[in-house]
């Protein structure tokens, strides 16, 4: 009897002819995760298995990988005659102390000659027959016994760990996440990598207007953003000349809007030389001036790709509990200004009008400057810190 990870895939099993793509993806990206470890990853369209005697270490990054349903700590049983698993899982539960328990059988063997309903009616006879002071609780139980019957062995598991779910990373492609220091853009991130895109991300800075902590903590918020993603390449576009030019030559309730239309064009330019198919940033609709439908609408206008907001429709407190669960949430706050806060008007338009801006852009020489922009813009390369070196941090 083995000791094993049992990985279920959930959603992934709905992709019926192109199944086996999302799978070798998935433990492509599962053995880059644990790549400093010594494991062994095997699978079939039902059950994906690792094994490895660094259990606790495997099971903490495996938490962190898309594409997961259910993670359960599982014994392998090579055999599947029920006289041969009965005794076994007797043995697994005989220093476990509970007074009520139900057994959950499974049989994708259908050779066997009990149904799963049989088959757990009699290890639950067996197990009250053999361990004193139990009763069968099928709605509550203190242990639930789950067991699946295969073609060659059989599988024993008691807890079960929640995964991430989504699509493994890479899956869908590439996209370019707009990331500001913000709570909302590492959250879109987030929801974005879960449907199995891998992002690159892209941050504008405007020294002096902007300090370096700011950009240290997009940095750092990119960091919190690679255990699920792999690396990301940061694009750090120096946006001061641009900003200023703005600033100084169009009316200031407009600022904002084409602020954010150049953006968009730099944006658009950096993710078609990476090869990214969509746009990713965390609006959410009304939240501020530029993110009313009609600003919305006249800024996106400026890039042909598609651009994609995940929490478009979500509250602002559903956006704060999600940036805690992923541990973004108190390096966004910290107080450090970006661009898009450095030259708030006091009453930005809300409903700007598309022959408007076209007609301020004309005030500037906005061509240039952007692909001055693009061609000097940094790239930095985030990678995730491993365990090895953290404790000598």
């Amino acid at each position: 009897m083995e000791k094993v990870i049992l990985i279920k895939y959930g959603e992934l099993s709905t992709k019926k002819d192109n199944i086996n793509f999302f799978l070798n993806k998935l433990k492509e990206n599962l053995l880059h995760s644990l790549r400093n470890l010594e494991v062994k990853i095997d699978y079939d369209l039902g059950r994906m298995f690792i094994h490895t005697k660094d259990m606790a270490k495997v099971l903490e990054r495996v938490k962190n990988v898309f594409g997961i349903h259910e993670i359960n700590i599982c014994y392998m049983i090579d055999s599947v005659d029920f006289e041969v698993v009965s005794k076994q899982v007797l043995e697994l539960i005989k220093d476990k102390e509970f007074t009520t328990f139900k057994v959950e059988s499974k049989r994708s063997n259908k050779k066997l000659a009990k149904t799963s309903v049989e088959l757990s009616r009699d290890l639950g006879a067996y197990i009250l027959k053999n361990k004193e002071n139990l009763k069968v609780d099928v709605n509550k139980p203190e242990v639930l016994i789950n067991v699946e019957y295969r073609l060659n062995n059989t599988l024993v598991y008691f807890e079960k760990i929640k995964g991430l779910g989504g699509y493994p990373v890479g899956t869908l492609g590439k996209g370019l996440l707009m990331l500001s220091g913000g709570i909302d853009s590492p959250v879109a991130g987030y929801m974005t990598i879960k449907r199995g895109v891998k992002i690159e991300a892209i941050y504008f800075e405007a020294p002096p207007h902007t300090s370096l902590e700011a950009k240290n903590k997009v940095i750092a918020l990119a960091r919190k953003l690679v255990k699920y993603n792999g690396e990301i390449n940061l694009h750090v576009v120096n946006f001061t000349e641009i900003q200023e030019e703005i600033y100084k030559n169009i009316p200031h309730e407009y600022l904002i809007t084409i602020m954010r239309r150049m953006m968009y064009r730099i944006s658009a330019i950096i993710a078609k030389r990476r090869n990214a198919k969509i746009l990713i940033n965390g609006e959410s609709i009304g939240q501020v001036a530029s993110q009313t439908l009609t600003s919305m609408s006249a800024i996106n206008e400026v890039v042909k790709m598609p651009v994609i907001r995940p929490l478009a429709c979500f509250d602002k407190l559903d956006i704060i509990e999600i940036a805690k669960q992923i541990d973004t949430y108190e390096t966004s706050i910290l107080p450090y200004e970006d661009c898009c806060t450095i030259f708030v008007p006091k009453h930005p338009v809300i409903n700007p009008r598309k022959e408007k801006c076209l007609e301020y852009e004309q005030l500037i020489p906005y061509e240039e400057l952007i692909y001055k922009a693009v061609r000097e813009h940094e790239i930095i390369k985030i990678e995730e810190e491993q365990d090895e070196f953290k404790d000598l941090l």
